[in-house]
């Protein structure tokens, strides 16, 4: 199986990389919903879960895996140690911050949100998700970085990112849920009675 995977990942990397990328995003709200939020496969909501791998693998695949060959060709250093460091914080000030927002703005479309609820939810899950992202993703880029070919970069950020997009799943869920909906008012039934 390992045999075949870099078989095809060196004929087509991204899209190996865009489809591993989308499994992986829906393993990752699946471990959300049923270890993390204890929902039950009765009440799992497999639309949010096809959400999250629309998500990985029309974007998060494609771009992700662009992106790490941007760093590897553009960004230098005078010694290995240097351009490692330079590559872990560009990806961490510069990709970061902006995929993360793109994250919960795009989950936010699929979920059939309004622009302003949509920035309702960046205003309440953003800063929390970008303050996690620096407790883990800088160790974990700082190893992808210095120990992994450039065609297993991805493949090892998005086994990392299960647990990481179980995370970012129940933020976005725990958001949408707090973002106060519009109610329907029936003006027949809104007539105020006298007192």
């Amino acid at each position: 199986m390992w045999k075949l995977y870099n078989k095809l990942l060196a004929r087509q990397p991204i899209l190996v990389q865009s489809i591993t990328t989308a499994f992986l995003f829906a393993t990752g709200d699946v471990v959300a919903q049923q270890y993390v939020e204890r929902k039950g496969m009765d009440n799992h909501d497999t639309s949010r879960t096809m959400r999250m791998a629309v998500f990985g693998g029309c974007f998060a695949g494609p771009v992700l895996g662009n992106w790490y060959r941007f760093l590897e060709l553009n960004v230098k250093g005078s010694t290995p140690i240097k351009a490692l460091v330079k590559k872990v914080a560009v990806d961490q000030f510069l990709c970061a911050p902006v995929f993360i927002g793109i994250f919960f703005s795009a989950q936010g479309l699929l979920e059939g949100k309004s622009v302003n609820e949509i920035k309702e939810k960046l205003q309440q899950g953003y800063t929390t998700a970008v303050l996690a992202n620096y407790k883990l993703w800088p160790a974990v880029q700082l190893v992808n970085f210095y120990a992994v070919p450039l065609y297993y970069r991805l493949a090892v950020t998005n086994v990392v990112a299960i647990g990481w997009n179980a995370y970012l799943s129940n933020v976005n869920q725990r958001s949408s849920s707090s973002v106060p909906q519009p109610v329907e008012v029936n003006e027949k039934e809104n007539i105020a009675s006298p007192l």
